[in-house]
Order: C-alpha cells, then sequence, then structure tokens
C-alpha cells in the first residue's frame, strides 16, 4: 500500500529534480543576460506550454513534460550572419564560452550545496583511517591500525564513498592498496577482503565485506565545510571513473539508466529511507539527487555534440583558429548528436521499462 509519505516524496524528488533542471537552464540564462546576450525564452519542461508570461524581453514558461527544459538565445542556433549586437554568436568568443559552461557549473554547485545539506544532521563523519580490526580480520595481515587509505587498485580515496565505489566495482578481491602510514606513503600488493555470497538478479556473486572499524570526525561547522567538500569530489570522481567505464566496457548497457530507472531507483531510495523516519526518507532522496545534478553537469561537459561540451569544443576551435567554424557545418552536427542522442535515450528507456515490468 502507497502511504502519503510515499506519495510525498516522489512529489518532492519531481519537484528536486525539476530544480536541478532549472538550476542548469538558469546558469546559462543569468551567465548570457550579464553578458548582453537576448534571451527569448526559458522553459521548465518540454512539450506544449501549461502557462507562460513575458517580463521584459523574455518569455518564461512552464511546459508539459518535466524531462529537461532550455534557454533560448537570439542568433544562438543561427546558420547566417546577423547584424543584432545582442545575438549570441555576436558577443566575444570568451563570454559564449562562459554562457555555453555556466549550466553546468551551477549543478556542480547545487550538488555541493546538496551535499552539505545531506551531511549536517549527522553527529559523525566517517574517515579514512583505519581505527581497529574486527576478530579474526583478513586485512590485517596487509593493513594496520591508524593506516590512511590513499588509493585503492588506482582510484584515490577522498572518503569513505571512495572505498565503497572502489570495493564494489573491482572485477576480483586482489587488490593494490596505497596507504599513509607513519607519515609515509606505502604501497600493498595482493591484499584480500572476506567475502560473503549474495543473490543479485538470480545469480549468486561474492560481495566483498569490510572487516575493520574507521575513525570517527566529529561534525563541527570547519569538518562539515572539508566533508563537504571531500564528499562533491568523491562524486565527481565516481561519476566520471562510471562514464569512462562505460567507454572502455567494464560497465554495460543494463547498468545505464535514463529518466524511468532513475524513477524507480529514486523511489526504491526513498521508500527504504522511510522505514525509519520521513527524514531519512528525504535525506536518501536528496543523496540520490546530489548524484544526478553533479551527473548532469559532468554529462554537459563532455565533448560531444549537441552537449555543452561539444559547443565548447567548437568555441575553442574558434578562440585557436581566430575565426568560427562554417556555422552550417556546426549546426549540421550538432542536429546530428541530438538525433543520435535522442535514438539512445530511446534504447535505455525501453530497457528501463522492460526491467521495470520483468
Amino acid at each position: 500500500m502507497i502511504t502519503i509519505e510515499a506519495v510525498l516524496l516522489i512529489i518532492i524528488g519531481i519537484l528536486i529534480f525539476e530544480l536541478i533542471i532549472f538550476v542548469h537552464e538558469g546558469g546559462h540564462c543569468i551567465a548570457a543576460k550579464l553578458s548582453g546576450v537576448k534571451v527569448n525564452e526559458f522553459a521548465l519542461g518540454m512539450g506544449p506550454k501549461i502557462f507562460s508570461f513575458q517580463k521584459g524581453e523574455t518569455v518564461y514558461s512552464l511546459r508539459l513534460f518535466p524531462i529537461g527544459g532550455f534557454c533560448s538565445m537570439e542568433g544562438e542556433d543561427s546558420e547566417t550572419e546577423t547584424d543584432d549586437e545582442r545575438a549570441f554568436i555576436n558577443k566575444p568568443v570568451w563570454k559564449r564560452m562562459i554562457i555555453v559552461l555556466a549550466g553546468a557549473i551551477m549543478n556542480i554547485i547545487l550538488g555541493l550545496i546538496m551535499t552539505m545539506i545531506v551531511l549536517a544532521p549527522n553527529q559523525y563523519f566517517g574517515s579514512t583511517q583505519i581505527a581497529q580490526f574486527t576478530d579474526n580480520s583478513k586485512t590485517s595481515q596487509s593493513l594496520k591500525v591508524e593506516d590512511r587509505f590513499v588509493s585503492i587498485n588506482g582510484y584515490h580515496i577522498f572518503t569513505t564513498l571512495d572505498m565503497s565505489f572502489a570495493l564494489q566495482t573491482a572485477k576480483s578481491n586482489d587488490f593494490t592498496i596505497t596507504v599513509e602510514r607513519n607519515g609515509e606513503y606505502k604501497t600493498l600488493e595482493h591484499v584480500k577482503f572476506p567475502t560473503v555470497k549474495k543473490e543479485i538478479n538470480g545469480e549468486k556473486k561474492d560481495i566483498i565485506q569490510i572487516d575493520f572499524k574507521i575513525h570517527a570526525i566529529e561534525n563541527n561547522f570547519v569538518n562539515l565545510l572539508k566533508q563537504t567538500g571531500s564528499t562533491t569530489v568523491s562524486t565527481l570522481q565516481m561519476v566520471w571513473s562510471s562514464l569512462a567505464g562505460l567507454v572502455t566496457g567494464q560497465f554495460g548497457l543494463n547498468e545505464i539508466s535514463g529518466p524511468v530507472g532513475m524513477t524507480s531507483a529514486v523511489s526504491q531510495v526513498a521508500a527504504e529511507g522511510l522505514k525509519t523516519s520521513f527524514l531519512d526518507g528525504l535525506l536518501s532522496l536528496v543523496n540520490v539527487m546530489t548524484i544526478i545534478t553533479i551527473n548532469l553537469g559532468i554529462v554537459n561537459l563532455l565533448p560531444l555534440p549537441a552537449l555543452d561540451g561539444g559547443r565548447f569544443v567548437f568555441l575553442l576551435i574558434e578562440a585557436i583558429i581566430r575565426r568560427p567554424v562554417n556555422r552550417k557545418y556546426e549546426a549540421y552536427i550538432h542536429a546530428g548528436g541530438m538525433i543520435l542522442l535522442m535514438v539512445f535515450m530511446l534504447i535505455i528507456t525501453i530497457k528501463d521499462i522492460i526491467q521495470f515490468f520483468v
């Protein structure tokens, strides 16, 4: 039975997702206006308009489908020259670079704020330094009390989030770990952790267990700021590593989720948090949304056509050769990239729907 609290969390989740889109497009919009570019429309959502209003020269609209948004600037996608000095294409290349990057930067800043919100209620934070081992610890054969983790299989360790990600995504229970011991870095080969068998998607797998305890860090204002920064860096690293894993084949298509998959995941996380309290459910929801906003920021910076990163590449080329790339060809490339992106999202959405009902 769906409770009122669960429905409320779903609504909050949708609102937070819209906030993520609002912040991204708002970054473009604010940067454009500060750079003297005319913004024709700022839209939240896609598809038909639900309502709109005009303030100054800009139309602000809310659209039917809460799956995105856009900031339409004068001359942004024009294939021909224009005499309008307020057109995007007529602004200095450095200003256009700032406008293009502003959305992703705002997403990462939002991730920083949301990370602080999630961490603030904690009495303590987990460090990356070993306090003691459990009885019959397997890792104590290599590690020692007071060792501080520096890297696991080359994956840099800033927080416990990094430790969990590095261990969970490892291909085998055979680790190369670098620790700081007595003020010096020491690399340990063939470190093994205890494992337990668990059934995941109908298949039994060996799940690595941690057999030591770590030192706690007291939550005060200074430590909260430090932990917020470290955790945001950890999330950035995790998202980037996951994207690299997709390219190298470490992760498969089944491990990618679109809007349907994300909605399902958010619902599951919120439901799990509700087992203890509404606040825990809300914080779990915000935690997932933090990963999504940082993920959106990084993905948009990828140098792919139709994405902000792809547009930035063309601006970088323009800055180097001191003239713009033929706008007609650039428009064709971005249009082709958008088509491929939509096809990819359609495939992922179909996959998510199949997994949802299977």
